[in-house]
């Protein structure tokens, strides 16, 4: 059994890629995996100030959610990390709970071995309008988290109002890859 947790950064509950997020879990829990989903909107996740206190305390100053969240990467076997794409980059939340993890740079070694499913949906149906996004993503895994392994990505392209990445492909796909994992 292995721990997954699903970082949810889609504003909209139900959105495309938060329902993405909820297919990979009923896969995973169909495999008999321990799964947890956050949804970043639920959470308090601040910006980084860059003061780098976190150097010396080994955690963020900030109060909020992001510390417990990073905790939670650290100890995860499979993290799959869920964003709409806005403006051909990832959207905010994600981004804020990336720069956050600085706080535990020390300790991304832990990382080696953990395995990591990106998820993205765009109104676009261009794949290609997708790169950026998952550069951006995969910058912070092969860069940050050294040893960790891409084991999928999942695009839903051509979603745009809620719930349409049901009659997409992906749709399955998420489900099969949380079987998979």
């Amino acid at each position: 059994m292995k721990k997954v947790l699903i970082i949810s950064a889609s504003p909209r509950k139900k959105g495309n890629s938060d329902i993405l997020c909820d297919e990979f879990a009923r896969g995973a829990r169909e495999a008999g995996h321990d799964v947890e989903k956050i949804r970043l909107a639920e959470k308090d996740v601040g910006y980084c100030q860059g003061c780098y206190a976190c150097q010396k305390l080994k955690k963020c100053v900030k109060n909020d959610d992001a510390n417990e969240i990073v905790d939670k990467m650290l100890n995860a076997d499979v993290i799959v990390l869920a964003t709409p794409v806005y403006f051909y980059s990832m959207d905010a939340q994600l981004k804020a709970l990336i720069d956050r993890s600085v706080s535990r740079w020390d300790d991304f070694g832990k990382f080696s071995g953990t395995e990591f499913w990106l998820v993205a949906t765009m109104a676009d149906t261009n794949r290609d309008m997708m790169s950026a996004t998952l550069e951006g993503i995969r910058g912070f895994m092969r860069d940050c988290m050294e040893g960790s392994v891409e084991r999928g990505v999942l695009l839903g392209c051509g979603a745009y109002e809620k719930g349409e990445v049901r009659d997409l492909p992906v749709f399955r796909e998420a489900y099969e890859a949380g079987l998979s994992c």
